[in-house]
């Protein structure tokens, strides 16, 4: 991505096949964003309507201030790499990724660039379509529950607690998309962009935006099997997308929990539970705070004979052992072993 300080935000909108929407996307552009500090970049993705000629017939007419720029991919390739390729032409110190289908308010993105531009502490800020007081209309509730429940597993598995991981509008200071390398290529790329987001410690601010749910034939293109995609988005983030410590925490703390759930005498129910519980803590610990975890939890089973005494003195120890990791966790943060914690 190049430097430019003239320019001040950049614009990303990928387009494919949105003839019905660009003239009304532009006017709100204009309305909101007609300045010479301002980039906006399209990237048409194969469009075989005319897209690209009413995206072209505007910046010919010049009559704007902002600086326009049109990327042409001649095969879609889907909207990730449509991002990846409009990324590289950014010069704004934020860079705002907007949606040209009209379902969110290009006014609310607005709102959010002067939001972030006026704190130096927020680096990023995700739209969101469940956090609002402003208008709303969906009326599919499958696609509904499965953006949801996404959110609510990627909450889980990166210990965060965002309502939307899949707005399509968010709003990111360039020293944010410096530390990250997108691969994505389709709609995945929002898992891929947030789950990068975390792993780069930088904190996700969310903006209740305004949502106008479109139809297939209005030209809807994501699907409820996009949302099920997304599952797999969502555990190749999770755990693949590592470093290889952690993916070595990850397989000892999911091992060693299972392991003491058979210990226990425990059923199905909470083998699945425990192997669960692992895989967190070998998500948000490294080695050393796992075998603290490990040493605490397992202290108390070898003076017991009963069952239930054995089970309570797990909890307590396993809870202290969670509790004192955490804490060296926040010892260790600025020292150079801060990678074993």
């Amino acid at each position: 991505m190049h430097q430019e300080s003239s320019i001040k935000l950049s614009i990303l909108i990928p387009v494919f096949n949105e003839e019905n929407f660009l003239e009304k996307l532009l006017k709100d552009i204009k309305t909101y964003f007609d300045n010479t500090n301002t980039q906006v970049i399209f990237v048409d993705d194969g469009s075989e309507d005319n897209s690209f000629k009413i995206i072209k017939d505007f910046k010919d007419k010049k009559n704007y201030l902002f600086n326009l720029q049109i990327i042409k991919l001649e095969k879609n390739s889907g909207k990730g790499k449509a991002l990846q390729v409009g990324l590289k032409e950014c010069v704004g110190e934020y860079i705002l990724l907007q949606d040209a289908d009209l379902e969110l308010d290009t006014k609310d993105a607005f709102e959010m660039f002067e939001m972030i531009q006026s704190n130096n502490e927020i680096k990023c800020i995700f739209g969101s379509r469940y956090l609002s007081g402003k208008l709303k209309r969906n009326n599919y509730f499958f696609n509904n529950l499965i953006g949801k429940l996404n959110s609510l597993i990627f909450n889980i598995l990166f210990s965060q607690s965002l309502s939307d991981v899949h707005c399509g509008l968010k709003i990111l200071h360039n020293s944010v998309l410096k530390k990250i390398n997108l691969t994505v290529n389709d709609f995945g790329i929002e898992i891929d962009l947030a789950s990068q987001i975390v792993r780069n410690k930088f904190f996700i601010y969310e903006f209740g935006v305004s949502y106008y749910f479109r139809t297939k034939d209005q030209g809807k293109k994501i699907t409820w099997l996009d949302g099920i995609k997304s599952f797999y988005y969502l555990m190749k983030a999770r755990f693949y997308d590592n470093s290889n410590l952690v993916n070595l925490s990850i397989i000892f703390s999911s091992v060693y929990m299972l392991a003491l759930s058979f210990f226990l005498n425990l059923n199905i129910f909470f083998n699945i539970t425990f192997f669960l519980i692992g895989c967190i803590i070998g998500i948000n610990l490294n080695i050393i705070p796992s075998i603290l975890i490990l040493s605490m939890s397992t202290l108390g089973l070898y003076f017991v004979d009963n069952i239930i005494i054995k089970i309570i003195s797990f909890l307590i120890l396993f809870l202290i052992g969670l509790f004192l990791s955490k804490k060296l966790k926040i010892f260790f943060s600025k020292s150079k072993l801060n990678h074993l914690f």
